[in-house]
């Protein structure tokens, strides 16, 4: 295995992640940001009041974009097993 095919393969695992974790994060972003304007103009201080809107943001992107999540890491490990024999040489 070349230190090409390497560089390549990290190269794909990178992008998988930005892709997978993306919207999931974005998700948690956007609901966060609304938040913490909630609470700076009404002056509510609450940190539960942030997290939970957050965590039923990232749950809700997961069971939006969940199966393409799955669908796109299926796609890569059977691509990184079907060329199996040409990175053991």
């Amino acid at each position: 295995m070349s230190a090409n095919m390497v560089v390549g393969l990290g190269q794909q695992v990178m992008w998988l992640v930005v892709k997978l974790a993306g919207p999931v994060l974005l998700f948690g972003l956007v609901v966060g940001v609304v938040m913490s304007i909630f609470q700076a103009t009404t002056q509510i201080q609450e940190p539960a009041l942030a997290f939970i809107p957050k965590m039923a943001a990232v749950m809700a992107a997961l069971l939006l974009f969940g199966p393409w999540m799955l669908t796109n890491l299926v796609d890569f490990t059977q691509n990184i097993l079907g060329h199996l024999m040409s990175f053991v040489q």
